[in-house]
């Protein structure tokens, strides 16, 4: 398994005459499949809240998008399942799949009852992926309908923060419109997943499908993706570096013992791209071609067992030109267009907080016009439906604010 790793510039040109320049780096990184690589075997925990609101048709669907899970796992993967109300219990240890039906009987026997307390399932999720995580790719699946009522949610965030440390992935599943948006993302961010919406319980199946297929893409963990800058080149200080393709995502960025900037990425997908945007500052350069900056990832292929590997250590060329004329990469423009809906979206719900909500209509409005420049035009009808509510006096339901987050940080699928 080797890594593909292309950075363009948003303008790879760059004027002699300017004291100071900003430029924006794009990315493109993803793991490529060679003949000779096994398949990894997947070691997969399912954290599943089946609290007293869970119950009915929720918790059927969940039960069914569970099972059909179970069916599709290959054999030598390892799987646990993790249930919690206002306690947790382990419901399936950390096993290679072998009796499905049993694994299955014990999924069905699930009722509904008691509050919630995700963290306490998320600590009994994370004991279990550990126990399987050698030579595996290692991914959680954390649904719950509800706020951590029973539990802490700070407790939560260093829980996820632990799981990246031991290279464990965790994917948030919000079910219904009663769940904390802002834990769950922060928790998916924090462990290097995805966060998703359940908004109908039928839409359970197709979105565990979805996460699955995602899950079985991954080739390369524990990737970093390392800066290193020449003279008068730097990050921007304040948000310089951030995901924004498969979905948008802020990474902090940490500076390393030989003074490069390493920013964790996680997984690497198979012929999947994800897209990482940097923002730079430059200062004045003489005419000709310049090194900027070089970018590489440090990454470890579970395939083959091996951890700390390297991939080419690539340059970032500009072009010093005395008679200057910008030149856009329609392409990095894109992914610039992505994170600004993102920042928009974000600006729109401070400010609604803030009990501004002539402000955050303004807001959702600027974010919407810039989906529809990039042809998002599902997210461009979600945001000015909000905008629009707020500025004709409505406030805007849990099902409106999530759906709002939700095509903020991505594009919508078919």
């Amino acid at each position: 398994m080797k890594v593909s790793l292309l950075p363009t510039l948003n303008d790879g040109n760059l004027d002699a005459n300017q004291m100071n320049s900003q430029r924006q780096l794009a990315i493109s990184l993803s793991a490529i499949a060679e003949a000779s690589d096994r398949n990894v075997p997947l070691n997969l925990c399912l954290i599943l809240d089946h609290s007293g609101s869970m119950s009915g048709r929720p918790l059927e669907t969940v039960k069914k998008a569970a099972n059909q899970i179970v069916d599709r796992l290959k054999e030598g993967d390892r799987l646990s399942v993790v249930v919690f109300d206002h306690r947790a219990k382990v419901l399936v240890p950390n096993q290679i799949v072998s009796d499905r039906e049993a694994i299955k009987q014990k999924i069905n026997r699930l009722a509904a009852d008691g509050g919630t307390a995700i963290d306490e399932g998320l600590r009994l999720g994370i004991e279990e992926l550990a126990k399987g995580k050698k030579e595996t790719v290692s991914q959680a699946f954390l649904l719950t309908d509800g706020e951590n009522e029973h539990g802490d949610n700070k407790r939560c965030l260093k829980f996820a923060q632990l799981a990246a440390g031991y290279n464990l992935t965790l994917n948030t599943l919000g079910f219904g419109d009663n769940w904390n948006q802002d834990i769950l993302e922060k928790i998916a961010d924090a462990g290097g997943g995805t966060l998703s919406y359940i908004q109908r319980p039928e839409q359970a199946v197709d979105e565990f499908a979805r996460l699955f297929n995602r899950v079985q893409a991954v080739g390369l963990t524990n990737a970093y993706l390392l800066f290193s800058f020449m003279p008068k080149v730097r990050l921007a200080e304040l948000k310089p570096v951030a995901q924004v393709s498969p979905d948008t995502i802020e990474l902090p960025v940490q500076q390393e013992a030989d003074g490069r900037f390493a920013v964790r990425l996680g997984d690497l997908m198979k012929d999947t791209e994800r897209v990482v945007l940097a923002n730079m500052y430059l200062g004045q350069f003489p005419a000709g071609k310049h090194v900027i900056a070089r970018v590489q990832v440090r990454y470890d292929d579970p395939a083959q067992n091996q951890t700390g590997l390297l991939s080419e250590n690539i340059p970032v060329e500009v072009s010093v030109v005395p008679a200057y004329q910008g030149e856009a990469n329609p392409e990095v423009q894109q992914h610039i267009l992505a994170l600004a809906k993102y920042r928009q979206t974000q600006l729109a719900e401070a400010k609604l907080q803030q009990g501004d909500r002539a402000g955050a209509a303004t807001m959702l409005q600027t974010a919407a016009k810039t989906a529809l420049q990039m042809g998002d035009v599902g997210a461009a009808t979600v945001l000015q439906t909000s905008a629009t509510r707020l500025q004709s006096g409505e406030e805007l339901s849990e099902s409106d604010r999530k759906k709002t987050r939700i095509v903020s940080k991505t594009v919508l699928q078919d």
